[in-house]
């Protein structure tokens, strides 16, 4: 698979959905409306978190967000378990921003190499990259549908 389209497909599909949460009315962002299980906040943190773990955790390379990010929106977690406050909305977007910067910077030229086995059966940091966007999709059709519902 071609470098120039992975990177695409990734800041396509994450510009939409950074845009897409940035749309979320201020009061509505911690709201978990009927028939979901967690806010458009906790999307927004389970996104990074996740994408950090494909891509990163995965290949063995270092995490570099807070620890109890996995506690609040690690897969299974629920923002009804919270036992503290999120971070802040603006800090996540952030972090969301930079983390694709770090993704760029760090594999722009490693895309082919491998990486160790793992649950998602990519085999390198490219199919990494794929198996989270194809993540980040779903997130943004649940996102999506949140919106919709909270109007």
């Amino acid at each position: 698979m071609r470098n120039d389209f992975i990177f695409h497909i990734l800041d396509k599909h994450l510009e939409q959905f950074i845009e897409l949460v940035e749309s979320c009315p201020e009061d509505k962002r911690k709201v978990v409306p009927e028939g979901f299980v967690n806010s458009i906040h906790w999307h927004l943190g389970h996104v990074l978190t996740v994408t950090e773990f494909h891509v990163f955790g995965l290949s063995e390379q270092r995490l570099v967000l807070p620890a109890k990010y996995q506690e609040l929106f690690a897969y299974g977690s629920r923002q009804s378990h919270w036992q503290e406050e999120p971070p802040a909305w603006d800090i996540l977007i952030a972090q969301l921003k930079e983390q694709r910067n770090q993704i760029h910077e760090l594999l722009k030229d490693k895309l082919e190499e491998p990486v160790k086995e793992n649950f998602l059966k990519g085999e390198n940091y490219g199919e990494l990259i794929v198996s989270t966007v194809l993540h980040l999709v779903n997130h943004l059709g649940i996102v999506w549908a949140m919106l919709k519902v909270l109007k």
